[in-house]
């Protein structure tokens, strides 16, 4: 996403819910205290995170050709395909035939009814084959939705080029990018409960097949509000992750969004990455021009980039990125407040963040942003947060400290005023979590503590 104080493509998307809605609303431990926090209650009340992820949860789908699969990381996969099917790739013009087989979830009740709902998915897909996520709910006043696409994603891109999908609504629901949303709120509609499908595409007559580890979204009513009051510091603690600028990346590979000056959500997915031990090998990197610094950034934003959104800020597009590296999980969620980042620094685990501000809304930053990502890593003894924000010159200047009162109400509002003093749409606390596939038993709780399960 940009630096430039200008509307980026998700921004332009969120200022056209908000007009529809109008008015309405590491490796290391650390201190006990932090990590052993209660749920923040505001956050629960707000936020249901839920997923599939063990062997009984994939046996208590509805299966039409897949198969649950044990072991250290259960999952589901072709079985016996149940059909084929011709899919033609809008962004390519190619149309091939496909096998396919799939899984519905049981209904998920959310305890939050909500206006917005954001999916997460880990999986493999070997070359020549590829996945679909598809949400379906009923809403408060007893209907339903359609079937909605939340993604079209592969791993690589050389079989289908991965893809969100536009123009998809009934009037009472839009899917923006990778979010559905209600499209007024004020009415008091929310949605209810989803289930989710997926399905499981390879070539005809192929061995191999997706395997898929974790399925699941992300269900929020966070109200309208421009300020939101700072926490308690709790926590004093700093992780070592690696800092990567995405500034030195300018101009390179513009045909992904224009080259790094975008690139700060890949960049930041690549940090934690790393820091959890993630590395590419030659052989992956050896498509990026060997006079380039730091070739794992441009390879994080080649394989984030969504193609019809025509960026690398896809949310679950970076998780699922995140969780193509052994032993990696990742999420998309909302979190109620910098105690529950604290709990989860506490616990080793970094975290991204998403926000956006004015210049003079954030002290140090130097710039303004229509949407952002950045690295947290850590507090001060103050209780300000430690940051490896992507928008500097140089991965030496990478590490920053900002205030933390202008840092939490930058990324939990959901409105604020833009350079031109429209009203535009926050984050409202977005944030991707990327944690061991078997973390343990303290990041268990520290996730836990989140609603992250």
């Amino acid at each position: 996403m940009s630096r430039a104080e200008q509307p980026s493509r998700r921004t332009v998307l969120a200022v056209a819910v908000a007009a529809a809605v109008a008015g309405s609303a590491g490796p290391a431990t650390a201190a006990d205290s932090a990590a052993d926090a209660a749920p923040d209650e505001t956050a629960a009340r707000l936020v249901d995170n839920h997923a599939w992820t063990t062997y009984s949860d994939w046996r208590k789908g509805t299966a039409k050709g897949t198969r649950a699969v044990a072991g250290s990381r259960p999952g589901v996969v072709i079985g016996a395909p149940a059909g084929t099917t011709e899919y033609t790739d809008p962004h390519t013009g190619t149309t091939a035939t496909w096998e396919y087989a799939s899984w519905t979830s049981p209904v998920h009740e959310l305890a939050v009814p909500s206006t917005e709902v954001i999916a997460s998915w880990n999986a493999r897909t070997p070359a020549g084959s590829w996945i679909q996520i598809e949400l379906q709910g009923t809403y408060s006043d007893g209907t339903a939705t359609p079937w909605y696409v939340m993604g079209r994603w592969a791993a690589g891109d050389g079989d289908i080029k991965r893809t969100s999908v536009d123009d998809q609504t009934d009037d009472k629901s839009t899917i923006w990018t990778d979010t559905f949303a209600i499209d007024d709120p004020s009415t008091g509609l929310r949605l209810s409960s989803y289930r989710l499908r997926l399905t499981l595409y390879r070539k005809p007559g192929a061995k191999t097949t997706p395997t898929v580890w974790r399925l699941g979204a992300m269900g929020s009513d966070v109200p309208d509000r421009f300020t939101v009051p700072a926490s308690v510091p709790g926590l004093a603690r700093e992780l070592i992750v690696p800092r990567y600028s995405q500034e030195i990346h300018a101009g390179q590979y513009p045909e992904y969004d224009n080259g790094g000056e975008a690139w700060c959500s890949p960049t930041s997915s690549q940090m934690i990455v790393e820091y959890w031990g993630g590395r590419l090998t030659e052989e992956q990197l050896a498509w990026v021009d060997p006079s380039y610094a730091d070739p794992q950034v441009c390879h994080a934003a080649r394989y984030t980039y969504d193609y019809q959104y025509a960026g690398c800020g896809n949310w679950p597009f970076n998780a699922a990125y995140a969780a193509t590296f052994k032993d990696l999980q990742g999420v998309v969620t909302r979190l109620g407040s910098l105690t529950d980042l604290e709990t989860l620094i506490a616990a080793g685990i970094p975290a991204i963040t998403s926000q956006s501000f004015l210049k003079e809304e954030l002290t140090g930053a130097g710039y303004g942003t229509s949407g952002h990502l950045m690295t947290v890593i850590g507090f001060t003894a103050e209780g300000d947060v430690i940051a490896n924000d992507p928008a500097s010159p140089s991965d030496a200047a990478v590490r920053r400290v900002y205030k933390r009162s202008e840092w939490e109400n930058i990324w939990l509002r959901t409105k604020r005023y833009n350079a031109s003093g429209k009203v535009v749409s926050g984050t409202g606390g977005v944030c991707y979590v990327y944690f061991p596939a078997r973390p343990t038993a303290r990041q268990r709780k520290a996730l836990a503590a989140v609603g992250v399960r």
